[in-house]
């Protein structure tokens, strides 16, 4: 999973996950999209753990048991941790949206759960309560408002090219001058 940089660039002791593995990881998350899409009686009556728990199963299959869920790091239990030969390859925060006010608190409560090491993130948000467009035009317009922003990320997996997916460069909330990536993929859960 994680590599260290070849001795060619600037030496990195800490590993890190190459963006291919992230975008796999992010490519398993957005195909539960269709699986919620396709079985709205079972996803509408189940709350955000419930959710959080069917995408455990998607990731432990591909990543051998290494995804956990209510995991401590940092200052709080995350949602989704991959861990890696001890280091944090991925950790994400699943929410109902709940407006665009929580929407920056589920920003500051995921970069509160990122230690400076940490690199690859992302934000699940489950739709139930607006129409979807309202719900991406929100997020487009809050998320370029936060004091951790930076500018957008492309991703470049073509997979995860769906006006349901944001990717964005924010800075660690401690250090300006460490960056990190943020994914944010938005699912639709039909009443």
């Amino acid at each position: 999973m994680p590599r260290q940089i070849p001795k060619t660039s600037i030496p990195m002791k800490e590993p890190y996950l190459d963006i291919s593995i992230y975008e796999s990881i992010l490519e398993i998350i957005s195909n539960m999209s269709l699986a919620m899409e396709r079985s709205p009686n079972t996803f509408s009556k189940l709350k955000e753990e419930e959710i959080r728990d069917f995408f455990l199963i998607m990731l432990n299959a591909h990543f051998e048991g290494s995804a956990t869920g209510e995991t401590f790091n940092c200052t709080g239990k995350t949602d989704i941790l991959i861990r890696h030969e001890n280091k944090n390859a991925f950790i994400a925060e699943c929410k109902f949206w709940s407006g665009r006010e929580n929407f920056i608190k589920t920003i500051d409560q995921l970069l509160g759960y990122t230690s400076w090491r940490d690199t690859k993130t992302a934000i699940l948000i489950f739709n139930k309560n607006i129409d979807t467009t309202t719900v991406l035009s929100r997020i487009e317009e809050k998320v370029k408002t936060h004091e951790c922003y930076l500018g957008d990320f492309n991703l470049k997996s073509s997979k995860l090219d769906k006006e349901t997916t944001f990717s964005y460069k924010f800075h660690h909330p401690d250090d300006k001058s460490k960056e990190l990536i943020l994914s944010i993929l938005v699912f639709d859960i039909p009443q």
